[in-house]
């Protein structure tokens, strides 16, 4: 029943968003569940924005999951003001339209530059790449590549139109809600559903498709559909913007969130990693500070 009354609170929010989304924007994430946009930023200021967030050591944090290093740098105040073309990106009425749109909400994303170190050597397998969903319900993450993704380097992979709740999907939904949470993996029973292709051919989907992309090139997801880190086949570094934004289902307004207000949004990140290196003890801490430096390191 959350499902169900989630997914129609979605539909019924994006309904009242979708005029500001070009029809084309808008045509793509219905039949697939994300939005591809190739070339979104004009070449000459893509060029110079990549190589002002390349070129600079920032203040980053890191996270290991399996043999995958994950390291962020928050898009705060100082780096809008360093990197001013990044703050027009993020100003545009297109793109905010469609952030609002995948996410439901009008709300003010998380925005980090985001590098993937994948395949360190003496780990067992990176869970990002095994086919989940984020949630039961509809969230936004999107992803701006600074350098291309090949095939072979844990390239952005979707299950097609797996964002829409059918009715195969929401009877998977119920059945996995029986299962002892200590039978199953560690991830799923935290909310994160893992699943393979005989929960696929279940719910009727087809396959996952792995898709590499270009360098300036935005991807939008609803992560609510079911999608992963592809495999890498060797040692490299996948840097990106990274945005993602989730609210609570339930609500039934599309604004209202205090947190994206002008002057707190962009300093909510260093908010909250700051509120949990103080309570550590009592929360947890998975992001560690590490030293300043570029976004990649070759």
């Amino acid at each position: 029943m959350r499902v169900k009354i989630a997914d129609g609170l979605a539909r019924w929010r994006r309904s009242r968003l979708a005029r500001d989304v070009p029809a084309s924007w808008r045509e793509e994430f219905e039949r697939n569940g994300f939005v591809v946009i190739e070339n979104v930023i004009p070449e000459d200021e893509f060029s110079g924005l990549r190589d002002a967030l390349l070129g600079t050591a920032w203040e980053a944090r890191e996270m290991r999951q399996g043999d995958a290093i994950t390291r962020r740098i928050a898009v705060d105040p100082a780096m809008l003001n360093a990197v001013p073309a990044l703050a027009r990106f993020f100003e545009r009425k297109d793109i905010k339209a469609l952030f609002h749109y995948v996410a439901t909400y009008r709300t003010t994303p998380l925005h980090y530059v985001q590098t993937i170190v994948s395949n360190c050597p003496g780990y067992e397998a990176d869970p990002q790449e095994t086919l989940h969903a984020d949630s039961f319900h509809a969230s936004m993450k999107a992803w701006l590549f600074l350098r291309p993704v090949a095939l072979d380097q844990g390239p952005f992979t979707y299950v097609r139109g797996s964002h829409r709740f059918t009715p195969e999907r929401i009877q998977w939904e119920y059945l996995r809600s029986l299962a002892d949470p200590k039978a199953i993996d560690r991830l799923s029973a935290r909310g994160s559903p893992r699943i393979g292709e005989a929960d696929l051919e279940q719910m009727s989907f087809g396959p996952a498709e792995a898709l590499p992309m270009p360098a300036n090139t935005l991807i939008v997801a609803d992560t609510a559909g079911f999608h992963a880190r592809g495999p890498a086949q060797q040692w490299g570094e996948r840097v990106e913007i990274w945005s993602y934004a989730r609210r609570n289902p339930f609500l039934p307004w599309l604004g209202g969130d205090l947190l994206s207000l002008p002057g707190i949004a962009e300093r909510r990140i260093g908010w909250l990693w700051a509120f949990r290196d103080r309570f550590e003890k009592y929360i947890g801490q998975p992001w560690q500070k590490c030293e300043a430096r570029p976004p990649v390191d070759s």
